[in-house]
């Protein structure tokens, strides 16, 4: 088959390989229908995630056809249509059963890593995967639910929802500031809206993306390029900062931005995926009751969020800007790692 091939930063192909097999009794095979890249992707490509080794076959979001299963598989059947969850879990170990899927403590992968697939397993920008843990890491689809609707429930709707809006603790009246409009802030924004906030604030550098939050749910937008941009964001409260600071980036300068605007009594929820360490001012900070949080999604709310999509009550699709054949996934690779010149927010591969 053929597929997507990490060999050391950056450096990518797509590759012949051999077909997955059946490795455990609780695995299945899917046939890729469509898949898409995630910004984790361009960070393993940069050298950030040094557990991905070469050769490994990148991608953790995809829908897909049930080709093969396993004897100790119930919950579904060859020809069944699946989402692939980006997050494994084992369903038995205690972290599992608190609903912290991202820190499944099973040995495949690694103990405690739920996030496996283009990790520490071979993923799904590929003809076919393997997917363990079948009946508690893949969602059965409703026929009506598109392709590009379903992946876009893979990983960034329920990291933006999971680690930005419910870890930030977003409620009714909040105002939340979202920096970092690219396609995991722009989810936050999109799911924010299920709590209610009074007023969501974009931030980003580039003024296309802060238009194209808007569309999201955004109330207002500031550009972050200019000198008075904090000022731009007090002025939209009550003059002590946000409620809410959901970081959607990962480096140190939208890190700091954060805690910057946050209101004493605030939240920080930080999604972004760091690669460099960045700095906690304590000496300033420790007096202002503030809470941070970080985290990998979970996908606990996976089913939630698939239930509100097949009642059309939330639409994922206007994440999609550009679509491609999965055999362009080189040409799909750089169209989304230069975004800021081709607008891409995410892009969808179907084969």
């Amino acid at each position: 088959m053929k597929a997507l091939v990490y060999h050391g930063p950056g450096q990518k192909s797509w590759d012949d390989v051999p077909e997955p097999v059946l490795q455990k009794p609780t695995d299945i095979i899917v046939k890729i229908e469509a898949t898409t890249i995630c910004g984790t992707d361009l960070h393993i490509l940069k050298g950030d995630v040094p557990a991905v080794t070469e050769g490994r076959i990148l991608g953790h979001e995809g829908v897909g056809r049930v080709t093969e299963v396993g004897d100790a598989v119930s919950t579904v059947a060859v020809g069944d249509r699946v989402l692939i969850s980006c997050v494994s879990a084992c369903g038995r170990c205690g972290y599992c059963k608190k609903g912290m899927y991202s820190h499944c403590q099973a040995d495949e992968g690694a103990p405690g890593i739920g996030w496996i697939f283009g990790h520490l397993i071979d993923g799904t920008q590929a003809e076919y995967v393997r997917v363990p843990f079948a009946d508690t890491s893949v969602y059965k689809l409703p026929e009506h639910v598109s392709n590009e609707k379903a992946v876009l429930l893979s990983d960034i709707l329920p990291t933006g929802h999971e680690i930005g809006v419910q870890y930030g603790g977003v409620k009714p009246g909040d105002v939340v500031a979202v920096i970092g409009t690219g396609p995991v802030g722009l989810a936050a924004i999109l799911t924010a809206q299920l709590y209610g906030p009074s007023k969501v604030i974009a931030i980003d550098l580039d003024q296309n993306r802060i238009e194209q939050a808007q569309t999201f749910g955004a109330t207002h937008g500031v550009n972050s390029g200019g000198a008075g941009w904090k000022d731009e964001v007090m002025a939209l409260t009550d003059g002590l900062g946000v409620d809410v600071a959901i970081e959607a980036v990962g480096i140190p300068a939208t890190w700091d931005m954060s805690l910057d605007i946050i209101r004493p009594g605030g939240r920080v929820a930080n999604v972004g995926v760091h690669g460099a360490p960045v700095s906690f001012p304590i000496d300033r900070l420790w007096i202002e009751n503030i809470t941070v949080t970080t985290g990998l999604v979970n996908t606990n709310t996976t089913e939630m969020l698939l239930k509100l999509l097949a009642e059309d009550k939330i639409h994922p699709e206007k994440f999609v800007s550009h679509t491609f054949n999965l055999h362009s996934m080189m040409e799909a690779y750089e169209v989304f790692g230069n975004a800021a010149q081709t607008k891409a927010l995410k892009v969808v591969l179907n084969a």
